[in-house]
């Protein structure tokens, strides 16, 4: 079965080999693989996505009398193709404004064959990451940390609009997990540690990685967040070597009990393959939209190299200065109930070291400058993520299809 599937819907007034014909030369054209299901909507809702090619004028009122069926089986929006041939782009307009007035989402797919097909692999990517989201699992590991207050979450919204549980999880459960846990002899890391403090520190937060990923794999957890602050003094140590290696292998793996940066990196992870950098703003610049991130921790498989340090504000444990490849990225975060969001691309212009900030430091150039006003003016609380690439257009397209 191919991810795709395309539907038919035409006026039986319209010539049907005349009708079959124009429709064979125009999906042809599109170059995609694909299910033709024609006028058999059995099948609807069982693709990752579906299409419903509107082959003429006058198909209007068929699909009113079919469309609380399409309900039934699925509720994704529903994507209407047309090829703008015998009034097919007048019918389609007409529908997709009745689909309006229903309050369901919808879309109308036209205009050149790179148009559509490009735009038919973003809905496709969306639909893969909506589908991996759905019955994840993502864990709360003790509460978000106090300073967090604008930080809060609803369970239930984003279990209704991603299907994904939030399991809440005893700090303690990770404080017995990690005396369980055996110390490791030996580490790749202690070759990188700076200082002998810093060397002695590394089996420790080996220890706190290995204990995560036993309770990972217990709980059947997609990821996630951890009040690791408390760390600092119940194990005198951190979890930024844990969350670093965490999320290089997918786990998504976020820092002090955040959990509006925990789904942000969720939806990342589901639709580009990345967990993303969280960090927050160090720096402002308005007028130029330069802006400098900073944070502790950074997945390992985002940068070229890195470098031990300890964490910034206690100067305990260990904590990495990653360097990652300048060019193109994108900032995103989502709201804890998730009915806000903010996306926008930028360009990674340099990375620094300097030691009055959280160890990985990057100077970001927004691609509209007027953007660095969000973040003085409405930010969706301090830290935000940062992916490597140019996701924009598809993120906004999934966020769109949760009213997000």
């Amino acid at each position: 079965m191919n991810n795709i599937a395309i539907y038919t819907i035409t006026s039986p007034l319209h010539d049907k080999r005349a009708t079959q014909a124009a429709s064979e030369q125009f999906l042809g054209q599109l170059g995609i693989n694909y299910d033709y299901c024609e006028g058999n909507f059995d099948s609807y809702g069982t693709h990752v996505l579906d299409l419903i090619y509107i082959r003429t004028g006058g198909a209007e009122g068929i699909f009113k009398s079919l469309l609380p069926r399409l309900r039934e089986q699925s509720h994704q929006p529903i994507y209407l193709l047309t090829s703008g041939k015998s009034n097919s782009l007048a019918a389609s307009m007409e529908i997709l404004s009745y689909l309006r007035q229903q309050g369901i989402a919808g879309e109308i797919l036209h205009g050149s064959n790179d148009y559509i097909t490009s735009r038919i692999g973003v809905l496709e990517q969306v639909a893969r990451a909506r589908q991996a989201l759905q019955g994840a699992r993502l864990g709360i590991i003790g509460h978000p940390s106090d300073w967090l207050i604008s930080s809060s979450y609803d369970a239930a919204a984003v279990k209704e609009k991603l299907g994904i549980e939030l399991v809440e999880i005893p700090m303690q459960e990770l404080l017995d997990e990690y005396e369980r846990t055996p110390a490791v002899a030996a580490d790749p890391l202690s070759e990188k540690a700076p200082s002998q403090a810093i060397k002695d520190a590394v089996p420790g937060a080996v220890r706190i990685y290995n204990a995560l990923k036993a309770i990972v794999s217990r709980r059947g957890l997609m990821g996630f967040t951890i009040r690791c602050f408390d760390l600092l003094t119940s194990v005198h140590n951190t979890g930024c070597v844990a969350l670093a290696r965490l999320n290089a292998q997918g786990v998504v793996a976020s820092c002090e009990g955040d959990v509006p940066a925990m789904l942000s990196m969720a939806i990342a992870q589901a639709l580009t393959g990345q967990t993303g950098f969280q960090a927050n703003p160090a720096r402002i610049d308005v007028e130029t939209g330069e802006m400098l991130f900073a944070h502790c921790t950074i997945p390992l498989n985002m940068v070229d190299s890195y470098e031990l340090d300890t964490h910034f504000e206690s100067g305990i444990g260990v904590g990495l200065r990653g360097y990652m490849q300048e060019g193109p990225v994108t900032l995103l975060k989502v709201s804890g109930s998730l009915d806000r969001s903010f996306v926008e691309e930028g360009t990674l212009v340099r990375n620094q070291a300097q030691p009055d900030l959280c160890r990985t430091q990057q100077v970001i150039q927004l691609a509209c400058k007027q953007q660095a006003r969000y973040f003085l003016t409405n930010p969706i609380g301090n830290h935000h993520i940062i992916l490597k690439g140019s996701h924009k257009q598809a993120l906004t397209q999934l966020l769109a299809t949760i009213g997000c």
